[in-house]
């Protein structure tokens, strides 16, 4: 396996414009972090920055606009910004349950309102229902001049511990 990945880096090498040389440093990056043990493959590989407030029940995530996160429409893929959502949301609903309490995505309602571009979007979640089996939340993704993208809510799901 390792030799067939030498092969396909030295033709990536070979082949790549600076714009796809750069998505390859920010994936092996992300790869390089992710098996350190600073997040998850997602997370590292999008440079996903998280602050998590357990108090109010809140998410903020920041991503960097990058080409990896960009369609060829050069704005931030809709499937990237739902996962973003889902992500930020999902870290939110995790404040409203026991630690260890595991959840899973079990209805994600997004409306696309504007273009991702700029520098960066943000990401803020929000819970409003705390139940017993379901969380509630809501939230919203705004480009760096202020202009909102995307207006979500969701529910998730709380499974029993093992």
């Amino acid at each position: 396996m390792t030799e067939r990945i030498y092969s396909l880096l030295e033709q990536t090498l070979k082949q790549s414009s600076p714009e796809d040389l750069k998505v390859l440093e920010q994936l092996l990056e992300g790869h390089l972090e992710k098996v350190k043990g600073k997040g998850t493959y997602i997370g590292r590989l999008l440079q996903l920055d998280r602050k998590i407030n357990e108090e109010e029940y809140r998410c903020e995530v920041r991503l960097p606009i990058t080409g990896l996160s960009s369609n060829s429409l050069q704005i931030v893929h809709g499937g990237v910004t739902a996962t973003v959502l889902d992500s930020a949301m999902g870290s939110a609903a995790y404040t409203a349950v026991p630690k260890e309490t595991p959840l899973v995505t079990s209805n994600l309602n997004i409306h696309y309102i504007a273009p991702g571009k700029g520098e960066e979007l943000t990401v803020k979640a929000q819970v409003v229902h705390k139940g017993s089996k379901t969380v509630v939340v809501e939230g919203e993704v705004v480009r760096d001049d202020g202009k909102k993208v995307a207006h979500a809510t969701g529910s998730f799901f709380v499974l029993e511990k093992k």
